[in-house]
């Protein structure tokens, strides 16, 4: 009698199970380690639009006409719109929340329907305050909002 080699069935439905079950706890990890990339994308991306409007503020003496249109409020007219700043797959869209004669409210808003849409908006002012949304709730009043780390203390 020969002696046959190969896998068995049931050795290949094990393999599958150990694969899927491994995916399983794997899949959530990368998603969150994506979400964070891009937030900390958006995060340096607030940064180089603060320095945008201290440009601006250098040349006009006044944070208010920076946005699109020359307005107060509204996408940034000194800055690129969207995060990432290259690519095509964005993730966030910049706003200037308020600007006046001296102080100014940027924010990072995620874009509903991709891996950002439940995480929150970042925000950074004039003093340089950071908050992020954590709860996405639309405000920044919880304590644990008041830094663009994973836990605030």
């Amino acid at each position: 009698m020969k002696k046959q080699l190969g896998f068995t069935l049931i050795e290949l439905m094990i393999v599958v199970a150990i694969v899927g079950i491994l995916a399983a706890v794997a899949w959530p990890a990368y998603q969150n380690q994506v979400r964070s990339s891009n937030r900390a994308d958006a995060e340096g991306a607030l940064m180089g639009f603060a320095q945008a409007m201290e440009r601006h503020f250098t040349e006009k003496g006044t944070y208010k006409g920076a946005a699109d249109g020359g307005g107060d409020t509204g996408s940034p007219g000194v800055f690129a719109p969207q995060v990432p700043l290259d690519g095509s797959n964005k993730f966030y869209d910049l706003k200037i929340i308020s600007a006046d004669a001296s102080s100014y409210t940027l924010q990072a808003q995620p874009i509903g329907g991709g891996v950002q849409a439940n995480d929150g908006k970042l925000q950074l002012d004039s003093s340089g305050e950071k908050a992020w949304d954590r709860g996405n709730d639309g405000s920044f009043d919880d304590p644990g909002d008041l830094c663009w780390k994973t836990t605030c203390s």
